[in-house]
């Protein structure tokens, strides 16, 4: 089920002007992906990526059907997962990359999350009810168009296929975003207990897209700081699309804390402007690449 990366294959270190054929956070149908994972798998053949993980939300559901996929086209497979968390009440993703696939604390913290998320589901669409949207869990579990716990995106397809909204970005804009009706603080772990359980399950933690928490440099050094103090040992330096001023000094803040930089493009749906392995250049950087670590490193 783990990845098998070459030591031939990529680099040893970060370099610019260079293309990466990995894709280290991938969602599917198991979360609020629009791709089963098998079609993301072949998609990310289609595409020419060499080495990906599976990072849905707060799940590892669609891990077994991806690595299958992933067998059959020849391409590296990673076993992962987006936990959600809180840090000082921000909301905070961490990804798992799992070589072995969950297993000692992960499982447990996987179903809570499960159940934390049935829970969240449950009150927003209560909110949504009052807020006009008749019926908004049963609309919102066709969204899915599965059993799997709902999330956000599923209201908000809900939302736009009622009428109420013209499009997902007002849906967010007007009910779902921060501080909006259905922008529902469900019991997620804090950060360093997330972090626990995937050290635990012989794991590497890695801080998900960290310019997009609205922090100052400094909180999110902060961040960081607390991150690594928990025993997270990796940051997605580059996640989609992102200012490439930003995106140095980011780099500037892991090579302080000696951390690892990993690289993904937080894809959900084609049609929009991020597919697999899409995302902004990677700057040269001495902050070792995430597929260095020596729990990831396997033949």
């Amino acid at each position: 089920m783990s990845l098998s990366l070459s030591p031939l294959s990529l680099p040893v270190a970060l370099d610019a002007d260079r293309r990466y054929p990995l894709d280290f956070h991938l969602h599917s149908t198991a979360s609020d992906g629009a791709l089963s994972p098998a079609e993301l798998v072949a998609l990310c053949a289609e595409r020419g990526l060499e080495h990906v993980a599976l990072t849905d939300h707060d799940t590892m559901d669609g891990v077994a059907e991806a690595a299958a996929a992933a067998r059959d086209a020849g391409i590296g497979f990673m076993p992962g997962s987006e936990l959600s968390t809180r840090w000082r009440g921000v909301g905070i993703h961490v990804v798992a990359l799992v070589p072995d696939g969950p297993r000692g604390a992960l499982v447990e913290g996987l179903e809570h999350q499960r159940r934390a998320r049935i829970e969240r589901a449950g009150v927003i669409a209560e909110r949504l009810e009052k807020a006009g949207l008749a019926d908004a869990l049963a609309k919102a579990r066709a969204q899915a168009g599965s059993e799997r716990p709902l999330g956000r995106p599923d209201f908000a397809r809900a939302l736009v296929a009622d009428g109420l909204v013209k499009d997902f970005p007002e849906a967010f804009k007007r009910y779902l975003g921060s501080g909006k009706k259905g922008d529902v603080k469900a019991q997620w772990p804090e950060i360093g207990e997330a972090v626990g359980w995937i050290v635990d399950a012989g794991g590497v933690a890695a801080l998900a897209h960290p310019l997009r928490y609205g922090l100052t440099r400094r909180k999110r050094g902060l961040l960081m700081d607390r991150f690594a103090e928990a025993g997270g040992q990796a940051v997605e330096l580059v996640s989609g699309q992102q200012n490439p001023d930003a995106t140095r000094d980011l780099a500037r803040q892991l090579v302080e804390r000696g951390m690892y930089a990993s690289i993904g493009s937080d894809f959900h749906a084609p049609g929009g402007h991020a597919a697999p392995g899409s995302m902004s250049a990677v700057p040269r950087t001495a902050a070792p690449p995430i597929w260095q670590h020596p729990r990831l490193r396997l033949s």
